[in-house]
């Protein structure tokens, strides 16, 4: 489980954070949602370890991780844009990733296989498409069997039988008890994967719902519907 107790984060005199509070339940997919300069940004970096809170508290399991990296080994992060070093190849990058992380023996190469990224090794970063640098980071935040795994925007730029690929490991990762944090413009993609929608807004929890508690709530079908039919009734 995550706990965020009150975290606050200000950039000069821009308040991002105010004050939020949110419970992360274990084994579940929970979407972070909210426009653009809400927050959400800012607080998953702070859960990454990323930036640092001005204030508040931050537990993963019951342990505080504020200024202990330690609890970085146990999650795995997909960015929407991912940077290595372009000079490096595929297997380069992944050997460097490997090495940080140990080198265990028990990996996860499933999407490695699905995506078919062998022909891809021996090419340098720098020189492969916008898709298949999504399909290097889904491999890289998946490959170590991370307890926790925050991805972001994960099907950016992937074609529709790689986006499938994909949609299908979040979900057998789920049944099979990792915690998930998403996050996506992609409101379909939401609806099929999520359990649980946290939507931020001005740096605080607008509101907090299952994804079929918001589709009841509202009388929507789709969840792009019932957001904007509950952001309309917040105004």
């Amino acid at each position: 489980m995550i706990q965020i107790e009150q975290i606050r984060k200000s950039f000069g005199k821009l308040e991002v954070l105010r004050g939020l509070d949110l419970t992360i339940n274990p084994h579940e997919i929970t979407a972070v949602l909210g426009p653009n300069g809400a927050g959400k940004t800012t607080l998953i970096k702070s859960l990454l370890g990323l930036v640092k809170p001005d204030s508040g508290v931050i537990t993963i399991n019951g342990k505080r991780i504020n200024g202990d990296a330690s609890y970085r080994s146990g999650i795995g992060y997909m960015p929407q844009n991912a940077r290595y070093p372009d000079n490096l190849t595929v297997q380069e990058i992944i050997d460097m990733v490997r090495d940080v992380r140990g080198n265990p023996e028990d990996t996860d190469e499933e999407l490695f296989h699905a995506f078919n990224l062998k022909t891809e090794l021996g090419k340098k970063f720098k020189t492969l498409s916008g898709g298949n640098r999504q399909k290097v980071s889904a491999v890289l935040a998946f490959l170590f069997r991370p307890p926790v795994v925050f991805l972001d925007e994960p099907s950016a730029g992937l074609d529709p039988v790689s986006s499938s690929c994909l949609k299908d490991k979040i979900a057998r990762e789920r049944e099979a008890g990792k915690t998930i944090i998403l996050t996506s413009h992609i409101m379909s993609e939401i609806q099929e994967l999520a359990d649980k929608v946290v939507y931020i807004l001005d740096g605080v929890i607008h509101f907090e719902m299952t994804v079929n508690e918001l589709l009841e709530t509202t009388g929507e079908r789709t969840l792009e519907r019932a957001i904007a039919r509950k952001m309309k009734g917040a105004a």
